[in-house]
Formats: C-alpha cells, sequence, structure tokens
C-alpha cells in the first residue's frame, strides 16, 4: 500500500520534475523552488478538496470521516517529504546564488571607511596604558582584576559601537544588503 501511494506521489510530481530536467539552460536554486512549490501547492489544493468532500459526506460517521482523511494524508504525506527535500536542498543554493553577487570587500571597505580607527585604536591604548602605569597587570586583588576587566570591555564596546556605527550607516544607505 505505503509503496503504491509513494508511486502514486512520485507520478503526480513527474510533470514537473521532467519540464526541470529537459530545461536546456540550467536553473536558479530559486525557480526550482518556485516550480516545486507551485507542484505543492496544486498537490495540497487538491488533498484539501478531497478532505473538504469526505467531511461534508453525511453517509459517513465522524469516526469513518477521520480514517478516510487519515488515509488521504497517507497518498499526500510524501509530497510533503519531497517538498521539504527541495526545499532544503535549494536553500544552499539561494543563498550562494544571493552571495554571489555581493562584493563582500566593497562592502566591508565603505564600512570601515567610515569608521575612525586612529580614535578606536588611541582610545585602546590609552586603557592599556591606564593598566600598566597602575601596575593592574601585576596584580593578585581581585577587585584590580575586575575593575580593569570592566574598563577592557568598555574599550572594546565603544571600538564595537564604532564599527556598527561604520556599518549601520552602509546598511541604511543600501538597505538590499
Amino acid at each position: 500500500m505505503i509503496r503504491a501511494l509513494s508511486l502514486a506521489a512520485a507520478l503526480a510530481l513527474l510533470p514537473a520534475s521532467m519540464a526541470m530536467a529537459q530545461s536546456s539552460e540550467p536553473e536558479s536554486a530559486e525557480a526550482v523552488l518556485e516550480a516545486a512549490a507551485e507542484a505543492f501547492e496544486s498537490r495540497m489544493d487538491e488533498f484539501a478538496d478531497r478532505a473538504e468532500a469526505i467531511a461534508e459526506d453525511d453517509s459517513l460517521t465522524e469516526d469513518q470521516k477521520e480514517a478516510a482523511v487519515m488515509a488521504l494524508w497517507a497518498e499526500y504525506q510524501p509530497d510533503v517529504m519531497t517538498f521539504t527535500q527541495t526545499v532544503s536542498g535549494s536553500v544552499s543554493g539561494i543563498v550562494a546564488e544571493a552571495l554571489a553577487e555581493v562584493d563582500i570587500e566593497a562592502v566591508v571597505a565603505e564600512a570601515l571607511a567610515d569608521v575612525d580607527i586612529e580614535a578606536v585604536v588611541a582610545e585602546a591604548v590609552a586603557v592599556g596604558q591606564g593598566v600598566m602605569t597602575n601596575g593592574a597587570w601585576a596584580s593578585n586583588d581581585p577587585e584590580h582584576q575586575a575593575t580593569y576587566g570592566l574598563m577592557a570591555d568598555y574599550a572594546v564596546g565603544m571600538a564595537m559601537d564604532e564599527l556598527d556605527a561604520g556599518f549601520g550607516d552602509e546598511v541604511e544607505a543600501d538597505p538590499e544588503h
């Protein structure tokens, strides 16, 4: 029975898969996903129509309706599995296609152009000199270590804020990236 249902599902999706295989030009992962989504939507519409007909059949008891819908679902469940596998396989292709269109080096260079690197470095050096001047690096006092750890976190946070501000300008200027 399960083999027959799987075969029926495979035959239902055969026209879409044959059309994809016979295409003369290679399709993008997004096009493959869209074609699979259309085929899946068609199958699910068919399922909904058949399930609704079962639900409206007054000659069946509730238990019989439930059993009939469960049997119907068993027929369509392979379509769900096939579509899920297609989506899983297409996602990496879609991401690769999207990343191929992005010039990462240009985005990073533009974002870093707005960052005042000298100010960030000067801040970090000032914190480092303060730690060295006060001898905290040689102190085993937990309070000193906690204080200078907080200062280091603050300096790193300021540097990250500076970088975020540079990247934020880029994101606001080009909302698609």
